[in-house]
């Protein structure tokens, strides 16, 4: 019998978001819906499975885990990246990593969600008529208004023609970014400093690796107008929580909309749950029907082609 543990399943929705009836005979399939929140309940959890279905980097698959996972054979993590699995660990141990394609639009989609709940104070108004209020806040217009781009990747460039659509002006600004390229996705590259003080909204569209770790921090939060929002649906680490922090109740940012946080989920008592003028989603910018469906039924053609021998998706050299 094969076992299969699908991990970290916090909506209970992976079961009917694909056909995994159609794995083979003795495969047996287990949905776990919490998270679980260090390596030794991890390891103990997951010691009889031989494969294993991640869903992002809910769940840290480091080398540590995974030399004690001595039946794991084969790790499937949706999405075709997985900052939290160590693929030379993974490799050495004999375990098979495949990753899973799907759309990433879902991801710009809530970041503009975040962008119009900031500007409009959209959870305030809601909860202002909701205790017998009204009209408590002025908005911003995005009209002739600056949004900043820290990144212009696939998720970058596609908030180009939805600000575009709202009359707003579009500047750019990553490590590697040419003036051509920015031109050519209908933005303008500026240098890092100048996109800060800039922006009226800047949004974070960077991979996390070590040069954007804590790439937000302190110095650039200051250069940034009191009237500027920041936007992040990217990765947790690349801005300083602390630093953000700060700059919010000192009243140096008007707000942020924060997808994403060093530690995932946020624990109880962080200082971001009670900083002012914010938008706190769970890391939802991926969660939509659709891309469930497509990575979950990745995942099972992942699974069988592992089972016939022939994986798919390789992310790790396959012994």
């Amino acid at each position: 019998m094969t076992l299969v543990a699908v991990l970290d399943d916090y909506q209970a929705v992976a079961e009917r978001m694909a056909d995994w009836r159609s794995l083979p005979d003795r495969t047996s399939v287990a949905f776990f819906h919490d998270h679980l929140p260090d390596e030794d309940t991890v390891v103990e959890r997951l010691a009889h499975y031989e494969v294993i279905v991640a869903m992002r980097e809910r769940t840290a698959f480091t080398r540590s885990v995974l030399e004690r996972l001595p039946r794991l054979r084969l790790l499937v993590t949706t999405g075709m990246r997985n900052a939290a699995i160590d693929l030379e660990a993974a490799d050495e141990n004999g375990v098979v990593v495949s990753g899973t394609p799907g759309s990433g639009g879902a991801t710009t989609e809530l970041a503009w969600a975040l962008i119009l709940g900031l500007v409009r104070h959209v959870p305030e108004e809601d909860a202002a008529v909701r205790a017998g209020g009204w009209q408590r806040t002025v908005g911003t217009d995005l009209a002739g208004s600056t949004l900043g781009l820290l990144g212009l990747g696939q998720l970058g460039r596609a908030m180009v023609p939805v600000a575009q659509a709202f009359g707003m002006r579009v500047l750019a600004w990553s490590a590697n970014l040419t003036p051509e390229a920015a031109g050519d996705a209908g933005a303008e590259r500026v240098e890092k400093d100048e996109l800060f003080a800039r922006s009226d909204v800047l949004s974070v569209h960077l991979k996390l690796s070590d040069r954007t770790h804590g790439l937000v921090g302190a110095d650039e939060l200051a250069l940034m107008r009191p009237t500027a929002y920041l936007v992040n649906t990217s990765r947790g680490p690349i801005v300083d929580e602390q630093a953000l922090v700060a700059a919010l109740e000192e009243g140096r940012l008007a707000g942020a909309g924060l997808d994403v946080y060093d530690q995932e989920p946020l624990p109880a008592g962080h200082p971001l749950l009670k900083a002012p003028r914010t938008i706190l989603t769970p890391h939802i910018g991926f969660v939509t029907r659709r891309t469930y469906e497509e990575w979950y039924t990745a995942a099972v053609d992942a699974i069988a082609a592992y089972l016939d021998g022939r994986p798919v998706q390789v992310l790790t050299p396959a012994r």
